[in-house]
């Protein structure tokens, strides 16, 4: 079975799309106390270290995982991307010194995996005028890496949710002429919030105060603040009012009919709602797991507040699936 370690795994999205597509998870390393005690009490197998990475150093992990630098199959996780005090200098790793980012890397350079999966936001490609994904890209090559790189949108592949990352995969370089990687094809069905909202099992989540929930009682399911008495529609939005564009996350009601939008981090934001399609509420936290293709039995531990988050910033755990499924494929090609 081929290894795979994995950076920054907050609640288990992308280890569990990992662990579905055949990889056995010899570590993980994150930092959120909550999200750690939730990546335990689901897979007490998993050697997970809570602690900053930046207290982690790679000879610890050679020693606790009993693996040496080119050995393991597999690196993945998403490092949150601050920005380079110095990118598009082309200082190499000293670009990204002080932020996440910059772990991740040196992680990579040591362990020297076959292959690497790195996730993050579509936003990376336009950062600084591509000056910080250009220079993550020039780090990936010179830790001795071909690198492939695309945006996926989670709703292609089994996800209620429209969701896009930048997927970049990398294959080392002495492996090129062995190990060929494609990205995963869309399937032809896309599910939406019928296919995961029904019996959805009872969980913590929040409720919006009663002038809000009236306001939400008048809006049609897929609609927004449009579609009510602008008098009352403005009153709500305040300033919002007077802004620029369509502003169609201010009172949004999901439609049973669509996907939802991008599961946040927070339930209830004035700009960014996503209200239930069929009652005056938020989702609870259980529908939002849903809506990221975690399976029913996986548990969130914290507060609601907390839990919220954990399922908000894991990758679809479909999605994850689906390219650690290539990535696998493309590590069978070496036998």
């Amino acid at each position: 079975m081929y290894t795979t370690i994995e950076l920054f795994a907050g609640a288990g999205g992308l280890a569990l799309g990992v662990e579905k597509a055949g990889f056995e998870t010899i570590g993980l390393i994150e930092f959120n106390r909550d999200a750690c005690d939730t990546l335990k009490k689901n897979r007490p197998q998993w050697n997970v270290i809570c602690d900053d990475i930046a207290n982690i150093s790679v000879l610890d992990l050679e020693e606790y995982f009993h693996i040496k630098s080119g050995e393991l199959d597999l690196l993945s996780g998403g490092a949150p991307c601050q920005a380079f005090s110095y990118a598009g200098k082309r200082l190499g790793l000293e670009d990204a010194r002080g932020t996440l980012f910059y772990h991740y890397a040196i992680f990579l350079e040591k362990l020297q995996p076959k292959m690497f999966l790195f996730e993050n936001v579509r936003g990376l490609l336009t950062h600084d005028k591509g000056k910080t994904y250009r220079t993550m890209l020039d780090i990936f090559e010179n830790a001795g890496y071909d690198i492939q790189k695309d945006v996926l949108n989670a709703w292609d592949y089994g996800v209620a949710q429209k969701r896009e990352r930048l997927i970049t995969v990398g294959i080392r370089k002495d492996l090129r002429d062995k190990i060929k990687f494609s990205f995963p094809k869309a399937h032809e069905y896309k599910p939406v919030l019928k296919d995961v909202l029904q019996n959805v099992p009872k969980s913590l989540g929040v409720v919006y105060g009663e002038n809000k929930r009236k306001l939400f009682e008048l809006v049609p399911p897929g609609g927004y603040w449009r579609d009510i008495d602008p008098v009352l529609a403005k009153e709500y939005m305040k300033s919002c009012w007077d802004m620029e564009g369509g502003r169609t996350g201010i009172l949004r009601k999901l439609s049973y009919d669509e996907p939802s939008l991008t599961v946040l981090t927070s339930p209830s934001q004035k700009q960014t709602e996503r209200c239930h399609p069929a009652e005056a509420r938020p989702f609870t936290v259980r529908e939002n797991a849903r809506c990221q293709s975690f399976p029913d039995e996986w548990e969130f531990c914290g507060n609601v507040m907390s839990q919220y988050k954990q399922v908000g910033n894991a990758v679809p755990v479909n999605l994850a699936y689906e390219v650690a499924k290539s990535i696998h494929s493309a590590l069978e090609q070496e036998k």
